[in-house]
């Protein structure tokens, strides 16, 4: 008997930005831009649970009413210098902690708001 695998998606959004200040949050084409990238997560099929890693609380408040879960990223993991690949262990570790193992992690750009739930596929 074959046994369904967890895949998870992740949209990693911290709160500063040098470039451009609260980028997640401005709206684009009427909503906020991180929302684009938490609904299309949870209209896919594949994907069983949509986590927002964030320092942020309005992000995180917006992540929430979207239907994601929120991970509360440390400030350390949220800086100009801290690595991606550092902010995905925190992630990842905090997941298998609260849900045990899973299969499939799908990281989802907040800054890629073009993406179609079958790009996702």
């Amino acid at each position: 008997m074959a046994r369904n695998l967890k895949k998870y998606a992740y949209v990693f959004a911290r709160g500063g930005s040098k470039g451009l200040p609260r980028k997640n949050l401005l709206p684009l084409l009427g909503k906020p831009l991180i929302e684009y990238s938490i609904e299309s997560a949870i209209e896919c099929r594949e994907i069983d649970r949509v986590f927002v890693s964030t320092d942020d609380c309005d992000i995180a408040s917006l992540a929430e009413s979207a239907g994601a879960e929120v991970i509360h990223r440390p400030d350390v993991l949220a800086s100009d210098t801290a690595s991606e690949w550092d902010a995905w262990r925190h992630a990842i570790k905090w997941t298998v902690s609260k849900y045990g193992q899973f299969d499939e992690f799908v990281s989802l750009p907040a800054t890629s708001p073009l993406r179609s739930v079958e790009d996702i596929s």
